[in-house]
């Protein structure tokens, strides 16, 4: 059973506009859940650490069906965050707008996050710990990103790279998890998701490796 199939998609539209006026997605509720099930890339932190929960995300609709504005307005603010906010993102363009909606409503859909088939569970003080590991990593990945950010320009120092080898190592930023990145990136791309695909080949470019090269130069050019 794929991962996607380990979705609950709890659909709710919190508008002020009257009942009857609201927008649709294509297939409707129910199409809505499919498409969720289909695109869902459980985030791998998360799955390791057996983290679940619900994040919304909030966004407004313009008159021709696209996302924007969209932002999670309630997560633990980690790798589950950027997954639902993706998915709501790829929905863009598949609304139906009824005649006279008002374009500055916001609609916001929770999204149930969910590893019960594969009987994944930790504690409540597991739970917390790792999403605080999670937050503490991202602070050491932006300093590893700031170093090959200047070495880029000619800012070389072996000293600092030997510290920054020992960070990426302790952030596990190995061969292995870079594979695990570009295969990430590669479903990005069969999706039809570029943007998020380039977000990953460039976040592998941006620790110091060449590994996504020919993948961001087949696909990224046009990305901004």
């Amino acid at each position: 059973m794929k991962s996607s199939s380990l979705l609950s998609l709890l659909f709710l539209l919190l508008t002020s506009f009257m009942p009857g006026e609201d927008p649709s997605f294509q297939g409707g509720a129910q199409g809505l859940r499919n498409f969720i099930n289909e695109k869902l890339i459980y985030p791998q932190y998360s799955r390791s650490n057996c983290i679940q929960g619900t994040i919304e995300v909030s966004f407004r609709l313009s008159s021709t069906g696209k996302v924007q504005d969209a932002k999670v307005s309630k997560g633990p603010g980690i790798d589950l965050d950027e997954e639902a906010l993706r998915l709501v993102k790829l929905t863009s363009g598949s609304w139906r707008i009824p005649a006279g909606y008002d374009t500055t409503s916001t609609i916001t859909i929770p999204i149930n996050f969910s590893l019960r088939e594969l009987n994944c569970w930790r504690s409540e003080a597991e739970i917390k710990a790792a999403i605080n590991a999670y937050k503490a990593q991202e602070f050491l990945s932006d300093a590893v990103v700031t170093y090959y950010e200047k070495k880029d320009r000619g800012g070389y120092d072996e000293l600092a790279e030997q510290k920054i080898n020992q960070i990426k190592e302790q952030l596990g930023y190995n061969d292995e998890y870079i594979g695990r990145v570009i295969e990430q990136a590669t479903k990005k791309i069969k999706q039809g998701d570029r943007e998020g695909a380039c977000s990953d080949l460039m976040f592998v470019k941006k620790i110091g490796s060449n590994r996504a090269d020919k993948l961001i130069a087949e696909n990224c050019n046009r990305i901004k």
